[in-house]
């Protein structure tokens, strides 16, 4: 017997997965970079900041549904 998943669950899944992706990959350009490449490792900041945008973002949308 199979359950089907709900769009929101799924929806939050990719959400989750999407900020776990954007992290790994700027623990990645970070450390990645020369200790004298500053802007390699602003580029890891940068793309940094994109989790706490993408999990933003997922309430927002998620919030507005729940609302409607």
């Amino acid at each position: 017997m199979k359950r089907k998943v709900q769009p929101e669950t799924m929806f939050k899944i990719a959400l989750i997965l999407a900020a776990a992706a954007s992290f790994v990959f700027s623990i990645s350009l970070y450390f990645s970079a020369d200790k004298t490449d500053i802007a390699g490792r602003l580029n890891g900041i940068y793309v940094g900041i994109w989790v706490p945008s993408i999990l933003a973002l997922g309430a927002l949308v998620i919030g507005g549904k729940k609302q409607s």
